[in-house]
């Protein structure tokens, strides 16, 4: 199963995967929003106060998690930017060169 997940990311854009973790991390946030605010406006008792508590820790963890993975990507992508401008830096100067040598002689 982990496999497949794997194979099916190979085939997505760096920026896709980038929209699809700023989705996430927007849905956790507002989950994140919704538990906080609960947590401060509702009556709890002690145990569903606690699971409240438990529940918002894991958001956060996911969002660590995200922001994690967000930062790879980004830096990832910032990286393939790099070579993009380089490669047609290469192939400008090398068609300037060929160009411009041509009509000189």
């Amino acid at each position: 199963m982990s496999e497949m997940k794997d194979k099916k990311r190979e085939n997505v854009s760096i920026a896709s995967e980038i929209d699809r973790l700023e989705e996430r991390r927007e849905r956790c946030h507002d989950n994140l929003e919704r538990a906080e605010f609960k947590n401060r406006k509702a009556r709890l008792s002690e145990k569903e106060r606690q699971e409240l508590e438990n529940e918002m820790a894991i958001i956060n963890a996911r969002v660590q998690k995200l922001d994690k993975e967000l930062a790879m990507l980004r830096g990832e992508n910032r990286r393939n930017m790099l070579l993009s401008v380089a490669l047609l830096t290469i192939s400008a100067l090398f068609y300037y060169v060929f160009y411009f040598n041509e009509d000189d002689t």
